[in-house]
């Protein structure tokens, strides 16, 4: 959620990695309330078994330090010089708005998840309106968008912790990772572009996902514990 080079004027206050509070979000915005993220309370097998399938992205939020700065400008440095195959069907949006991470991780997620959630209100006519258009054209799209402000304002003040004044550099960021035609792709709207992590089958998602968050993440800072992974999965509750 910190501000990048590119971020324009337009800000938000930052949305709370919390499951009920990214489910409203995203509800309201138009998803299917048959789907709702879920907390996955850790990185053993035993406890992503508690998660209910299947789950169609996860989202990771995390602490940006100078460890995971490097990471990040490592990974795209890599793609650059040796390439990338990314699938057309990875929808991919730019993060231009400060504090903005957490909702271009949720639209990440929701528009990614085409296949199994039927999408309306304003999702669905933002879908139509982005279909075509490449990352940074989304980004235009979404910054001159003010139905979406309301929403996103609420969704932030619903949180169980107290929001922090509107310029606070926030030093956390969420990252969304996906399933697209047998790869996993970690999207984040800072980078450049999506990074293609390698195979993944339909139904591995979240423990492949969580392996790539252990090794790229948690054990490249093994001193920060605050890592917060959140799951979209059927509404078991409905």
């Amino acid at each position: 959620r910190m501000q990048a080079p590119s971020v324009g004027e337009r800000q938000w206050l930052p949305l709370e990695s919390n499951p009920d509070v990214v489910s409203t979000f995203a509800h309201r915005m138009g998803a299917s309330p048959l789907w709702k993220f879920h907390d996955v309370w850790g990185t053993d097998p035993d406890l992503l078994a508690f998660v209910p399938t299947p789950v169609l992205a996860v989202l990771l939020l995390f602490p940006v330090t100078a460890v995971s700065k490097a990471t990040a400008a490592e990974s795209v440095s890599k793609v650059k010089e040796g390439g990338q195959t990314v699938s057309d069907k990875v929808w991919f949006c730019k993060q231009r708005i400060q504090n903005a991470c957490g909702t271009v991780g949720l639209l990440h997620a929701l528009m990614n998840a085409d296949d199994h959630m039927e999408r309306d209100g304003w999702l669905k006519k933002f879908a139509d309106n982005t279909k075509d258009k490449d990352a940074e054209d989304r980004a235009t799209v979404l910054e001159g968008d003010t139905e979406l402000d309301d929403c996103h304002a609420a969704a932030a003040e619903q949180g169980q912790t107290r929001p922090p004044p509107l310029d606070e550099v926030v030093k956390l960021h969420f990252v969304t990772m996906i399933q697209k035609d047998g790869c996993l792709y970690e999207l984040d709207g800072r980078k450049p572009f999506p990074l293609n992590l390698g195979p993944c089958e339909p139904g591995q998602l979240l423990s492949d996902a969580v392996a790539q968050i252990k090794t790229r993440y948690m054990e490249k800072d093994p001193t920060e514990h605050n890592f917060n992974i959140l799951a979209l999965g059927p509404n078991i509750s409905l």
